[in-house]
């Protein structure tokens, strides 16, 4: 008879087996009884049925995988289950996301593996099981909602932590226990890979929607891990796992605070290292980072867990160990605490290592503390705690739901940016005829795996399994478009790939587009995985020219003479000056997920109204970047010292509207308050349109004169705002001096006294609301006990006469 088949009352409850017991005493309890042995096993993990290194891809399917140099470590790979669970085992894999299974064939491999692991553990420890969950719970057939840059495009915590509440349901339904998302990375630099992982480029827009996003999963009962843990958006030339040559000031007003907000707001379990070394020193060996700022001064008490490979990189890629037991040794220093996917740099020699004196002793168990309290919490230590009980809802799941695509559809609806109505848009316009011959054009019209990003399993896993299809239903552009105009002839030509150079098809989409009354015209990314798209992990671009012959096309486009609707489907921001000349309108969709084609179509036609805002700048030309807006005075306006304009084409915060909108009645209540103190700034927004709308209200600050530069403007608070036509509403944000503070020159963070300029607009650059407040009195020093949020209240001033809902409020 093995632990799991003795019931609770064939066997004496040991003290960590208590419920009643605190959780720390049950820990306690739990830890005196280990052996070493057994304690370094708990800060390994094992990944089984990972095909992602396979030599010989099966015909037709795509060789990639899903971190470079992976085949160094295929002997990890290779060891057998029961010699990896001997001593007992952290982590378990991926073992819904590595293939595409069902959520019941994944239920049946998540209970043969625990089973494996408890009845190998002398004192029955189970693992814990995590996944990857960006844009949905990565496996087969489960909702591939919008990539997290269309997320941020929403400018709507709520709805993203209802996402996030959706998606930690239905993992642990099939028994898993933390998700490796979200992304907390801050954007410098558009040519980075993963910029559509990521939230935008204002810490504080990531900061608020990340704390929304571990909100949701961690009410789920899903540990949310904050990666990448810090610094690897910023690297030099925009190439994965580039060096970061920052300094220490900009990490901490830049990269930090999105990390923080999670933690002290969203109440995040884990924290995943990043790749990158800063100024030299990579985070998987960085104690100030790991321990002194994580742990020591904002108080974390879950788990690191290491990149996948991470501690081996210290020593092949980073060269900082000798070899991978020494990067063992650094990591745990340094603070991380379980090492993902594979075991290999905390396996059993370090064992040895304490008992020559050249590894203490308390770092393991500092570790094996912070993941075992993880599993007291779960239930995993609880008597009556089974395999088979942990995927119990297994049967009954849903992962496509029509509830989940809802939640999906209303994301990519919000998310969607009208940049410029022009002359062509909407389709459906009041006083506009209907066209009665539509061309639809480009690679991303007809392909829905441009819709979703590389950690979507359509692009993640299933080029490996050809033949598989999408696992969902995920309509395109053209599929919509035919819906929403039901009397209108509709001719399709592909014009061109997303990638290379072939432009065999420019002749048939040109003759389409001049006998048509419009052209749509989408174009834009398909998301891969190391070089095997123009998106993703290890996609970073050379410049922002659209890939491939995709320019060329849209300029033959435009030379037709007929109206040009361009909608750029992308998971990054693209040059789009010279597009943009040639357009009869531009959209920007940041990759919608699977219920995107309608959610543009939607906008196309007018049935749905446009209110998504650019997280991200939109640059003028694919040379000269503008950078991001978070600029010093000489980062934003060239002063004539220079020839390059960094001046975008459209700002950040933008999104135009079928209806208008007008700000009046700017007021600070405050000339002056001590810098301790708080303001209240206000102002009133009116739809002076035709048709109802929303609009994101937004609240910057401007440090006038400080001891370091210090941006021209700084996201501060926003509130997205529904009206009715006529309807007004008046928005107050709640400032406290906390949010003007910064890094000093001395590295201290300080609120300092002096004048701040105060900006109220609907994006970076349109701020028609200004003033000054004075900050008195004598510079604080402030820490992780300050204001890290604007509040905001939102309350209707004039309703409409013929009456309307109530004023939206976030």
């Amino acid at each position: 008879m093995t632990a799991l088949d003795r019931t609770p009352t064939d066997r004496a409850l040991r003290p960590w087996q208590d419920p009643a017991l605190a959780v720390a005493d049950r820990v306690d309890a739990l830890l005196a009884e280990l052996t070493l042995e057994e304690k370094i096993g708990q800060l390994g993990s094992r990944w089984i049925g990972n095909d992602m290194r396979q030599a010989e891809p099966e015909p037709g399917a795509e060789p990639l995988n899903v971190a470079p140099m992976q085949d160094v470590f295929a002997a990890s790979g290779t060891v057998p289950l029961k010699e990896a669970v001997r001593h007992g085992l952290g982590h378990l894999t991926r073992v819904h996301g590595s293939a595409p299974v069902t959520p019941e064939e994944g239920a049946a491999e998540v209970v043969r593996l625990q089973r494996a692991v408890v009845e190998a553990s002398r004192l029955g420890i189970p693992a814990l099981v995590h996944e990857e969950c960006l844009t949905g719970f990565t496996t087969y057939g489960a909702t591939v909602y919008p990539a997290a840059i269309a997320w941020a495009a929403t400018f709507d915590p709520e709805l993203v932590e209802r996402m996030a509440a959706a998606i930690g349901a239905d993992m642990r339904a099939v028994g898993v226990h933390q998700g490796l998302s979200p992304v907390l990375d801050v954007v410098r630099d558009y040519r980075w890979g993963r910029v559509e992982e990521t939230m935008g480029e204002d810490p504080y827009l990531v900061s608020m929607l990340g704390a929304a996003y571990v909100r949701g999963l961690e009410s789920a009962g899903i540990i949310a891990t904050l990666k990448h843990f810090a610094g690897y958006s910023a690297s030099r030339a925009a190439r994965n796992h580039g060096p970061v040559p920052m300094g220490r000031r900009e990490l901490m007003d830049m990269i930090l605070p999105p990390f923080e907000t999670a933690i002290a707001l969203g109440g995040a379990g884990s924290v995943m290292n990043s790749y990158a070394d800063v100024d030299g020193v990579p985070a998987g060996a960085d104690p100030w980072l790991l321990t002194e700022v994580l742990r020591e001064e904002w108080g974390f008490t879950g788990t690191v867990v290491s990149d996948y490979w991470a501690v081996p990189f210290l020593a092949t890629m980073h060269h900082l160990a000798a070899g991978t037991g020494e990067a063992g040794v650094l990591a745990l220093t340094a603070g991380i605490d379980v090492e993902l996917p594979d075991t290999l740099g905390f396996g059993q020699h370090l064992a040895e290592r304490v008992r020559r004196g050249e590894l203490p002793e308390e770092l393991v168990d500092r570790a094996v503390r912070r993941l075992l309290t993880q599993k007291v919490r779960l239930g995993l230590l609880d008597p009556d705690w089974t395999p088979e009980g942990s995927v119990a809802g297994a049967a009954a799941a849903d992962l496509d739901s029509p509830a989940n695509r809802a939640l999906a559809r209303e994301l990519a609806e919000r998310s969607v940016i009208l940049l410029d109505a022009g002359t062509a848009l909407p389709l459906l316009g009041e006083g506009r005829a209907a066209p009665r011959r539509v061309a639809v054009v480009g690679p991303a019209a007809h392909d829905p795996r441009t819709f979703m990003g590389c950690y979507a399993f359509p692009n993640h896993v299933l080029p490996r399994h050809p033949g598989l299809g999408l696992g969902v239903e995920a309509p395109t552009v053209l599929d919509a478009l035919r819906a929403e105009l039901p009397g209108a002839e509709i001719r399709y030509e592909r014009g061109c790939e997303v990638r290379g150079d072939d432009r065999s098809g420019f002749a048939a989409a040109v003759a389409a587009a001049r006998q048509a009354d419009v052209c749509v015209a989408v174009v834009g990314d398909l998301a891969g995985l190391f070089g095997q798209g123009t998106s993703g992990e290890g996609c970073d671009a050379e410049d922002l020219r659209l890939p491939g012959a995709q320019a060329g096309l849209l300029a033959e486009l435009a030379a037709t003479g007929t109206p040009v609707v361009v909608v750029v489907v992308s998971g990054r921001p693209y040059a789009l000056g010279e597009v943009h000349a040639g357009a009869a309108a531009l959209v920007q969709a940041f990759m919608p997920g699977e219920e995107g084609g309608a959610a543009i179509a939607g906008v196309l036609s007018g049935r749905v109204q446009p209110a998504g805002r650019l997280p991200v700048q939109i640059p003028r030309g694919p040379g000269g970047q503008p950078g991001t807006y978070l600029q010093p005075p000489l980062g934003a306006d060239s002063h004539g010292i220079s020839n390059l304009d960094p001046t975008p084409l459209f700002p950040f915060g933008y999104g135009a509207s079928y209806t208008a909108f007008e700000l009046s009645g700017f007021a600070i209540s405050d000339a002056e308050v001590p810098t301790d103190g708080e303001f209240t700034v206000s102002v009133t927004v009116r739809n002076t349109g035709g048709r109802a709308g929303e609009e994101v209200v937004q609240l910057y600050l401007r440090d006038l004169v400080a001891q370091v530069t210090r941006p021209v403007r700084q996201l501060a608070g926003f509130a997205r705002v529904r009206l009715e036509p006529g309807e007004s509403a008046d928005v107050r944000f709640l400032v406290h001096a906390d949010r003007t503070a910064f890094t000093g020159r001395d590295l201290r963070r300080i609120v300092e006294p002096g004048d701040v300029e105060v900006l109220a607009g609907t994006s970076a650059a349109d701020l028609p609301g200004r003033g000054v407040v004075r900050l008195t009195g004598p510079a604080r020093q402030v820490g992780h006990d300050r204001r890290l949020v604007t509040p905001v209240e939102v309350s209707a001033a004039e309703r409409a006469r013929q009456g309307g809902g109530d004023a939206g409020q976030s």
